[in-house]
């Protein structure tokens, strides 16, 4: 890999699936403010996701429907016809 173009500051974070609640520790760079307590007993931050492998239907072979503040009803009432 060419050197000097990734980031240094990799630290474990705790990736959480707000459509399911599952979470799972990574790597990662992105910043937050939350903690959480993770089954270790070490505080990690938080990175909330909306969709992740446990929910996406690709990976589940279910097809739901996840909307996420209402982005369906938003999405309709912007573009139904007017009468």
């Amino acid at each position: 890999m060419k050197q000097g173009i990734h980031p240094a500051s990799y630290r474990f974070v705790v990736f959480k699936d707000m459509s399911n609640g599952i979470a799972f520790l990574g790597k990662s760079t992105a910043a937050s403010k939350e903690t959480i307590t993770w089954e270790d007993g070490n505080d990690y931050p938080v990175i909330k996701l909306e969709i992740s492998n446990t929910s996406h239907p690709f990976y589940t072979g279910k097809n739901i429907m996840v909307d996420t503040a209402g982005r369906i009803d938003k999405f309709k009432r912007r573009y139904e016809k007017k009468k």
